[in-house]
């Protein structure tokens, strides 16, 4: 990864930019919530989280897509204490892949949603 100009170095499994080479194809998905196919919803963050990845992976394959393939992801976070959580399983899930990154800590729609991940894709 290479940090451009005076820009405070990356790390955390993200960069700063991440350029897009004349794509073929690009995907938006919208911000994927908690809740598993058949409606439910699991307790506590860990589990939010990864059903979150788990939906976003789902929506990726439904174009012929997978998690490698993104290249900027937001994350709303309802609490400041999720952060260091929500990064493990982010780079847990991502590996050694690290698109550009937000994260807001924000109200959530719904409030037993913990978070909600939306991102977009480019092959």
């Amino acid at each position: 990864m290479i940090t451009p100009g005076p820009i405070v170095p990356g790390g955390g499994g993200y960069r700063h930019s991440y350029e897009i080479g004349a794509p073929a194809r690009l995907v938006q998905v919208s911000g994927q919530i908690p809740v598993a196919p058949d409606g439910s919803l699991p307790d506590g963050f860990a589990a939010q989280c990864r059903q979150v990845w788990a939906n976003l992976a789902a929506a990726l394959a439904h174009h012929g897509m997978g998690l490698s393939d993104l290249v900027k992801v937001t994350t709303f976070l309802s609490d400041r204490a999720y952060r260091e959580e929500n990064s493990a399983i982010r780079q847990e899930v991502l590996g050694d892949h690290a698109p550009a990154l937000t994260v807001i800590i924000t109200g959530i729609y719904d409030e037993a949603w913990l978070l909600e991940v939306e991102a977009v894709a480019a092959r």
